[in-house]
Order: C-alpha cells, then sequence, then structure tokens
C-alpha cells in the first residue's frame, strides 16, 4: 500500500507500518509499499506496540508514523554500537 492510500483510510492516526518494498539513496530509505500492521491514537501505545513486536521478530522492517504528515522520510544511520574489550 503507498502511503498516500494509508493516509486516506486512517486519518490522523499513529500507524505501525512494515515496509515491504525499498530503496535507498544516498542515507535516505523511501518505502515504496508498506503494509498496516496497527493504528493507534496514542503514539505511546504505538512505540510499545513496536517495541514488542521488533524485540520478538527483529528481521522486520517496521515504523511508527502519523498520517497527518504529507510525506514521511526514513533517513538511515549507520550503527555505531559499543564493542565490549576482551
Amino acid at each position: 500500500m503507498k502511503w498516500s492510500h494509508i493516509r486516506e483510510i486512517y486519518p490522523n492516526r499513529w500507524v505501525l507500518v512494515e515496509a515491504l518494498t525499498t530503496q535507498s539513496n544516498n542515507h535516505i530509505r523511501t518505502i515504496e509499499e508498506m503494509s498496516v500492521v496497527s493504528d493507534f491514537d496514542d503514539p505511546k501505545r504505538a512505540w510499545a506496540s513496536y517495541k514488542k513486536l521488533h524485540l520478538s521478530e527483529p528481521t522486520r522492517e517496521l515504523y511508527v508514523f502519523y498520517t497527518g504528515n504529507e510525506f514521511i522520510e526514513v533517513i538511515e544511520q549507520p550503527f555505531t554500537g559499543i564493542r565490549g574489550l576482551r
């Protein structure tokens, strides 16, 4: 589903979506097709649902967006995790 279609179906809602078709260019992730997992009226509930699902299925590409935004943008940032000393 395209973002414009999601906005029509879920006006002024927080949506937890899974990216289905994506591309990256210059550290910008473009989500061409996505699927709505759940919708919420409260952003805290949306993020709690995201965290729970991400913990159980970390390979899924999940995002939380607000449908009041006409456009969405995902900026990729390289992982700079901490490595333990041995």
